[in-house]
């Protein structure tokens, strides 16, 4: 099962993730970050001299909640966090989540600012986890997957289940390859990978069979991996970021 496969290996690759990809990473971080009006969420403002923005008509604090899910070391929540007052990741690996939460404290952000925890939302057989049934984790107003997809058993399912745990109104927002050729076996994540990137068309059904398809659009990133194939040659991988609204 891909699910536990995944786990072993990022179990594995936690401690040196973000220094291995720091590069990468930091170009995802700033292309997310120039697409905020894209992913279509109404944002906190950064800016600390207007706080009168952040304010609802009921004159209480915005709220802007992000649901970081197959989260990692937190890459979508550091690109993000300026514009929400709460960062929430799941993920399965416990490495993962273990480095996430000290790169939030290291930061100083608090537990309800930024935390991650161990889990899957995804199991066929368990789509209520006891441990994510409490309501601080439903009602948020994005849900967020990044090169995420691509490693799970069933895209579809855990579009449905993600969606669940929007708000009406929320974003569901996805950053994932496109279609690409297969994995040369001796790169160490190609036992991880399930699915060889996604069309417009396989992403925008996935969206719309979990009820986030209002207002679909796809966009290609500028970040591209290249990687060799089992041929022997140069293979180009494409990131692309989708997002949709749930009616």
């Amino acid at each position: 099962m891909a699910s536990e496969q995944n786990k072993a290996f990022f179990n594995q690759e936690a401690a040196s993730y973000d220094s291995k990809h720091e590069k990468t990473l930091a170009q995802i971080v700033k292309e997310i970050q120039s697409r905020l009006d894209f992913i279509g969420v109404d944002w906190v403002d950064d800016d600390e001299g207007s706080d009168d923005d952040n304010v609802n008509e009921g004159g209480s604090k915005k709220q802007v909640r992000l649901l970081d899910y197959a989260s990692g070391t937190g890459v979508i929540s550091r690109a993000l966090a300026s514009h929400t007052t709460q960062c929430v990741g799941i993920d399965l690996s416990d490495n993962m989540v273990a480095t996430y939460n000290t790169r939030a404290e290291n930061q100083g952000l608090s537990e309800s600012e930024m935390r991650a925890y161990q889990g899957n939302l995804t199991a066929p057989d368990d789509p209520s986890p006891a441990a994510f049934s409490s309501p601080n984790f439903f009602n948020f107003d994005i849900a967020a997957v990044g090169l995420g997809f691509h490693h799970f058993d069933n895209p579809a399912l855990a579009a449905q289940r993600l969606v669940e745990r929007l708000r009406p109104g929320g974003v569901l927002f996805v950053l994932d390859f496109l279609p690409h050729e297969k994995m040369h076996s001796s790169h160490a994540a190609s036992h991880t990978v399930t699915h060889h990137g996604f069309s417009r068309e396989a992403i925008q059904k996935i969206f719309e069979d979990a009820g986030a398809g209002k207002d679909f659009a796809l966009q290609d990133v500028a970040v591209v991996f290249n990687r060799a194939t089992e041929t022997g040659h140069e293979m180009r991988r494409q990131l692309f970021l989708a997002r949709g609204t749930k009616a």
